[in-house]
């Protein structure tokens, strides 16, 4: 079966048992409104922060690790898998966003430093920290809800 073939029913499936809700009725929200609290990353402490929602997206996550390590992000900034960002084709760099992992989950707050991905209709590719904090790393693809986190 096609990887295509397999997002699709996956996906189709958690939209038919209610773990995601379409698209449609995502754009209907009033996100701007909603105020939920982030856990942002600052060197080794972790502090809480209200962070309210601007936009919210579903689809197909990946990860990118070792490869990559050491080469430039689009925004100029060195990869690292050991740091909590993701590629994104076009949100903003240096956004914030919080990605949760739909089958369990799990969920991360991630910075937007890189382009990507460029490989089927997947929405966002992750560093292997991330991934690894949604627990995605052995399966590599997971559907994801992406909330754009607008800076307080």
């Amino acid at each position: 079966m096609s990887y295509r073939l397999c997002a699709k029913l996956s996906v189709s499936l958690m939209l038919a048992l209610g773990f995601l809700a379409p698209s449609s009725l995502l754009s209907q929200a009033a996100p701007a409104e909603a105020v939920q609290v982030a856990t942002v990353e600052t060197g080794t402490d972790l502090a809480q922060a209200p962070a309210p929602v601007a936009s919210v997206q579903t689809g197909i996550a990946s990860w990118y690790g070792i490869h990559w390590q050491g080469r430039k992000t689009a925004s100029g900034v060195r990869f690292d898998t050991k740091k909590l960002t993701a590629a994104h084709r076009t949100l903003p760099l240096n956004t914030i966003v919080r990605v949760t992992n739909l089958l369990n989950g799990d969920s991360v707050v991630v910075l937007i430093n890189d382009r990507g991905p460029y490989v089927g209709k997947r929405v966002i590719d992750l560093s292997e920290a991330a991934a690894k904090r949604l627990s995605m790393t052995k399966k590599g693809l997971v559907p994801v809800r992406i909330e754009t986190i607008l800076p307080s």
